[in-house]
């Protein structure tokens, strides 16, 4: 596991190399920022939603849609497209001063910035956000029947 890092809740399931977190910025920003122009991403990914280039949620909006969304797993992702890691509760809080949080399938993204309170945080649904959240809401429902067989001795 790499050193320092602190996510809150959940516990940390895999840290990613460099070379994953760096194409998961990539995918993210074909996603949620493919029209950027005009928003500087290369500084803060967000920007893409400060600059009104995706349609976004922001402030306690965002929150209280955040608060909403569950997945298996939850990504994390450094506004330095450098570090990437894995968690198993949807995070409120790291040691990230910029970072984005969101399912495997991009089905929806959140965005905590440095600015938060004035520019941030950011929630955002991907366009196909319903179909990719039944999948994730299939993972779910799975993983939970896979753990009650695995309790009742089955494998």
């Amino acid at each position: 596991m790499r050193e320092g890092i602190e996510i809150e809740p959940g516990k940390l399931l895999r840290v990613l190399p460099a070379f994953e977190a760096s194409a998961l910025a990539d995918a993210w920003l074909e996603i949620f920022a493919n029209n950027r122009r005009g928003a500087n991403t290369k500084a803060y990914l967000w920007h893409t939603f400060s600059a009104n280039r995706y349609p976004s949620a922001m402030g306690k909006e965002a929150l209280a849609q955040y608060e909403l969304q569950i997945t298996s797993e939850y990504i994390v992702l450094s506004n330095d497209r450098d570090v990437a890691f894995v968690t198993d509760q949807r995070p409120t809080n790291c040691y990230l001063s910029d970072w984005y949080v969101f399912p495997e399938n991009f089905a929806w993204t959140m965005a905590f910035t440095h600015e938060d309170g004035w520019l941030g945080p950011y929630f955002a649904r991907h366009e196909r956000f319903s179909e990719l959240n039944r999948e994730n809401e299939m993972k779910i429902r799975k993983a939970r029947e896979a753990e009650a067989a695995r309790l009742k001795g089955w494998r």
